[in-house]
């Protein structure tokens, strides 16, 4: 049978999010080549991939106050800015992916997103259903949503995962992030940082005290919000583990994708 694999590549490796609107297309198309090989490795491995928006959509939200919501307002100019530096970054990601022997599909979530009071409620689904069926590899990406109480918000890529995985059954999910897994502390501010191996999702309160968000602008919560949206898959879909791992050291994430049972980063179980 098919084994169905999450992955995501995040915006603080496919760019540089010290710099508005940097990417990274170097990393990128090392990324693309470790996929396709593992693509290549193992015939039954069936791919949804996601990428976070780093220093594209991230500094526009927060200058606009996307995820505050604009339910109050008539300006919508930065939504519309937001999504469209959004797409941009998702368009290089497919293109390169496409380069490299990847039959990547872009997926827009905000052209079918729906959200309440910063949760999903809904998001079309058939779509990635019929491009998995047919071998193709669906890239959804960090993206505004439209919001019943707030107005707008930004539903990351791990709340999208989160949403689709009742849905489409992954066995794994795996976030290849530019440090090595869930640290202690943020390596940027100080640099006395541990690598935490493993974290039970039931026992999330007992280490989230210890864990910090992105030093980067991230309006989406940084490493905690990663942690705690991960929990939650976790917690619904107890079939599924997590791995957060470095996509900056070469051959990880391939090796991530053949192997479930590579020990590197941070595992996240039940």
């Amino acid at each position: 049978m098919a084994e169905l694999v999450f992955l995501k590549l995040g915006g603080s490796l496919i760019t540089d999010k010290a710099s508005s609107l940097t990417a990274r297309p170097k990393l990128i198309r090392r990324a693309a080549g470790e996929i396709q090989a593992a693509l290549d490795q193992r015939a039954d491995l069936r791919l949804l991939l996601g990428h976070g928006s780093g220093s594209f959509g991230h500094p526009v939200a927060r200058q606009y106050g996307i995820q505050e919501g604009l339910a109050q307002s008539d300006d919508w100019w930065g939504y519309a800015e937001t999504a469209v530096v959004a797409a941009g970054l998702n368009r290089l990601v497919a293109e390169i992916c496409l380069a490299e022997g990847i039959p990547a599909l872009p997926y827009q979530p905000s052209a079918s997103s729906l959200c309440q009071d910063g949760s999903l409620l809904h998001l079309e689904i058939t779509p990635l259903k019929e491009a998995l069926g047919r071998r193709l590899v669906p890239i959804v990406y960090g993206d505004v949503s439209f919001d019943t109480v707030r107005g707008s918000v930004i539903v990351s890529t791990e709340e999208i995962f989160a949403y689709l995985a009742p849905h489409l059954h992954p066995s794994r999910v795996i976030l290849a992030t530019q440090v090595e897994g869930v640290l202690t502390a943020d390596p940027l501010r100080n640099g006395a940082t541990r690598l935490v191996r493993e974290i039970r999702a039931s026992q999330l309160q007992e280490v989230e005290t210890s864990l910090t968000g992105s030093s980067a602008t991230d309006v989406t919560g940084g490493m905690l919000g990663k942690v705690r949206s991960m929990c939650r898959l976790v917690q619904d879909q107890p079939q599924v583990t997590v791995r957060i791992l470095s996509g900056e050291k070469p051959g990880l994430i391939r090796e991530a994708l053949v192997n479930p049972e590579m020990d590197q980063g941070t595992l996240i179980r039940i």
